[in-house]
């Protein structure tokens, strides 16, 4: 298949590898990243997307994805799909889908979720809205490039998905630092607390699989200084998101608004910045009540 590929930063650029080894021609874009091996590189946006059976974009925010689609869609042949991999606001996607739509496009906002080490791997699980036919095009780079796409309904129902699990996965984490920090002071040894709650009714993915404590269950970042495989910043901005369309919609979430806060002050007033959004633990071990 020839795909168009733009946004080749630390998600994209793996994500597009793996395509590649695949066997499918990825002609690509970015601003500032290198291409990897075997990716053509392109002028432009524009020029990516030519001739492209698919185009995916990986892309900062909404913003910049509304300005390239409004590049890319006049370059693509009709009956494409332009495929969004990036974690945007919900009205974007559905702003740009509509565009696509129009101009004789298939459609989908397909977010992702299990970071750097799930693009490189070749282990992400794909949120996914937009039409049965697009999906059913993009589906077999889906599983080239992840384990998992699950099909969440129209435009935007893929965001949705998307920002409503990051609110979930948010606030355990914070907990689950808590939690740490209330054992250390309460002398209770962490990997026995591990193999407590791995078990019982407090598991939960933050706990079992990313647990925040060094030298505790599987190896996470929190065993690497903290080096970020999902940043606490790109935590604040999906939780941002998520807040954003609750107000949208009047929904009351106010431990995901909490979490939002939390998350605030750790990355724009602590050190959070540039560290995974699991390097909460030591800021809550150096913490007293009030």
């Amino acid at each position: 298949m020839k795909i168009g590929f733009i946004g080749l930063g630390n998600m994209g650029a793996p994500m597009a590898a793996n395509l590649v080894k695949a066997g499918h021609q990825v002609t690509g874009f970015d601003t500032a990243a290198p291409m990897p091996e075997g990716v053509t590189k392109a002028a432009s946006a524009a020029e990516a997307a030519k001739g492209a059976e698919v185009v995916i974009t990986m892309l900062p925010n909404g913003t910049i994805l509304r300005a390239v689609a409004d590049q890319v869609i006049p370059a693509m042949e009709k009956g494409a799909v332009l495929c969004d991999c990036s974690t945007v606001d919900v009205e974007s996607a559905r702003a740009v889908a509509e565009k696509a739509e129009a101009a004789g496009l298939g459609a989908l906002d397909a977010p992702v979720s299990g970071g750097v080490g799930g693009a490189s791997g070749g282990t992400l699980t794909f949120m996914v809205g937009g039409g049965e036919a697009a999906f059913a095009t993009v589906k077999p780079l889906f599983d080239i490039m992840g384990q998992k796409a699950v099909h969440c309904g129209g435009a935007g129902a893929g965001q949705s998905a998307k920002i409503c699990n990051n609110m979930i996965l948010g606030a355990t984490m914070i907990v689950t630092c808590e939690a740490f920090a209330l054992a250390d002071k309460l002398g209770l040894d962490r990997q026995k607390m591990f193999d407590v709650v791995s078990t019982s009714s407090g598991y939960s993915w933050s706990m079992n699989a990313y647990c925040p404590a060094p030298g505790v269950g599987p190896q996470s970042p929190s065993d690497n200084d903290y080096k970020p495989g999902f940043a606490a910043e790109l935590m604040l901005k999906d939780l941002r998101l998520s807040q954003q369309a609750a107000e949208a919609v009047d929904a009351d979430t106010p431990m995901g608004q909490m979490a939002q806060k939390l998350y605030e002050t750790f990355v724009e007033a602590e050190d959070g910045l540039g560290k995974d959004f699991s390097a909460m633990l030591p800021r809550f071990e150096k913490r007293h009540r009030g």
